[in-house]
């Protein structure tokens, strides 16, 4: 297979799902996606003998018409990530095919979260520990498209809003993660970059002839907060847009799961927590509502006990007096299912006991336990 690519240093790291599947230089398959690499020694050998299949990615405006296969979150992250970085390139370029390539890319956000919402929620938590700033951006999107339902925005308006969850740190995007991996306290220069970034967002949409009235107010007001303690403005109540508010409590939520240099990452039950005390005063209350009416309890992606004393990923929400419902991938004794099995959790013997922090995310083949085709 001549279209494999050697896996360069750094693009994989200990403790966190493989992107996509890794082959040798034959085309054989040695490791899945959501395969998680354990030893140092096995990353080495990764990049002696691995490699991937970059995809032929076609702008996003071409594959709108042409491409109608059912979307599959999981295949599709690394295009997406990738369809991202040359996004924001062409934005901060000038290019001018920017705008389209934005737009493409909202509506297949839009199209994959419509068709596939659970995996796609899946792919948030699947992926948080240590996610780079082009991951962060595309959760924000995804959140976004959820809550702005949820809170009953029309379509059009949700488009909007996703195009700026994709933007609105462009400016940020070459020292994010850098910043994420720093454990000491920010100096004023750094201080000063975040403050500046929606401002400097804006002024690069605007050179690329990106000029969306609602999208620049949206990156302009998402760090505004409705008691008047936010930037840049020191706006408060009904003078914040309700979409900037969405964009800020995305953000907001994917910093309390994520793993930082400087501390730790919540649980999603600590995390709902404080979703539930934004409502007082930090945002209009129908927001923090939304997102956890999105969630649910369990959101999907996220790894439980069970009473059986089985562990599960949560794969579906719950429907109606159903659910949510996970696949079990460890016995109780701690042995590795071959399978997947499905679990009702609203089943006493399959009960949720409690979630699963553990400190590495055990592998699992995404596709297939989402029902997939690989």
């Amino acid at each position: 297979m001549n279209n494999l690519v050697r896996i360069a240093p750094g693009a994989l790291e200990l403790g966190r799902p493989l992107p996509w599947n890794v082959y040798d230089a034959d085309g054989n398959v040695l490791l899945r996606q959501g395969y998680v690499i354990q030893t140092n020694s096995q990353l080495e050998q990764l990049f002696e003998r691995g490699r991937f299949k970059p995809r032929k990615i076609e702008r996003p405006q071409e594959e709108i018409v042409e491409d109608n296969r059912e979307r599959n979150p999981f295949a599709d992250y690394p295009d997406l990530l990738q369809a991202l970085e040359a996004t924001l390139n062409a934005i901060t370029n000038a290019d001018p095919s920017a705008q389209k390539q934005l737009m493409g890319l909202t509506r297949i956000i839009e199209r994959t979260c419509m068709e596939s919402p659970d995996a796609s929620l899946a792919l948030v938590h699947l992926y948080s520990l240590g996610p780079t700033i082009h991951e962060q951006i595309l959760f924000y999107a995804i959140l976004c498209q959820f809550i702005a339902r949820q809170f009953g925005l029309d379509e059009s308006r949700i488009s909007v809003l996703t195009a700026a969850a994709l933007t609105a740190n462009l400016a940020l995007a070459p020292v994010a993660n850098q910043l994420n991996a720093s454990n000491k306290v920010l100096t004023p220069e750094q201080r000063g970059v975040i403050r500046k970034h929606p401002e400097r967002s804006i002024q690069a949409l605007r050179a690329a002839g990106i000029d969306n009235k609602l999208m620049l107010t949206i990156i302009a007001q998402h760090h505004e907060q409705a008691d008047g303690s936010g930037y840049p403005e020191g706006l408060s109540g009904t003078g914040i847009r309700p979409e900037a508010e969405i964009l800020a409590l995305s953000e907001r939520y994917v910093a309390m799961i994520t793993k930082r240099a400087y501390r730790n990452r919540m649980n999603v039950t600590d995390a709902r927590k404080m979703i539930a005390t934004l409502a007082d005063g930090k945002f209009r209350p129908a927001i923090p509502k939304a997102l956890l009416q999105v969630l649910g309890e369990y959101p999907p992606g996220t790894l439980v006990r069970l009473d059986n004393n089985e562990v599960a990923v949560i794969t579906r929400r719950p429907v109606r007096a159903f659910g949510p419902f996970a696949k079990a991938i460890l016995g109780p004794g701690g042995n590795r299912y071959s399978g997947t099995f499905e679990r009702d959790c609203s089943v006493p013997e399959f009960n949720i006991q409690a979630l699963e922090e553990p400190e590495v995310m055990p592998s699992m083949d995404f596709s297939l336990i989402w029902n997939y085709r690989s």
